[in-house]
């Protein structure tokens, strides 16, 4: 497979993975290739169990073919350091209990705090310190992005690179709820929408600020 092929191959897993299933026009589209030459590179990684394909019928005519990835296809984006993970873990319950475990958790949402904290600036809207969050987010692998909506915001994290700690441990997914919480101020309310843990394509949180 040439270079380029390899190129474009990576470019069309990553926006499946940051943007859902997309038919072979719309991919071919953002990669700026045709969509038979898309159809061609999904075959092939089709026959690498890394995509399959879904048809859906939208409107009068066929159905059109949406392309998705494949839990082997999402492990292209993987969890860091995973088997580890989870081995460190067992031996934090082991040693320390679920209480230590907590500690643990606890020691790591405040030191993220702290560096939030000195990277957003308080006095800013709350649409500034939003779009900071998603560029700190999107720094540690989160490919994190907002959506502005009537009301607010949607935080998207399309990809979770502590995924296996968070399925192993649900705390974590806890305690990164209450960090946004407290970073964005006492005037925003966070509420998570959608949750890969729980089998959602992406983690999504609601962002709002209270009524005065």
């Amino acid at each position: 497979m040439k270079m380029s092929d390899d190129k474009t191959i990576e470019r069309l897993l990553f926006l499946i993975k940051t943007r859902g299933p997309q038919t072979a026009v719309a991919l071919g589209e953002l990669v700026g290739t045709t969509s038979v030459a898309v159809r061609q590179h999904m075959e092939k990684l089709a026959q690498l169990g890394l995509v399959i394909s879904e048809d859906r019928r939208e409107s009068v005519g066929r159905p059109k073919k949406y392309w998705q990835l494949t839990d082997k296809g999402n492990q292209r984006f993987p969890d860091r350091h995973a088997d580890l993970t989870i081995e460190m873990i067992s031996s934090v319950i082991e040693t320390f209990g679920e209480a230590g475990l907590d500690k643990l958790i606890a020691k790591r949402e405040q030191r993220s705090l702290d560096i939030y904290q000195s990277k957003l600036d308080q006095k800013s809207a709350l649409g500034a310190k939003v779009k900071t969050l998603a560029k700190i987010r999107e720094a540690e692998g989160y490919m994190a992005e907002v959506e502005p909506v009537e009301g607010g915001f949607l935080l998207h994290e399309n990809h979770c690179p502590i995924c296996i700690a968070a399925t192993t441990c649900q705390g974590f997914c806890k305690s990164e709820l209450k960090l946004f919480q407290t970073v964005l101020g006492e005037n925003a309310d966070v509420q998570r929408e959608s949750h890969i843990v729980s089998g959602a394509r992406r983690c999504t949180y609601r962002i709002v600020e209270k009524a005065p």
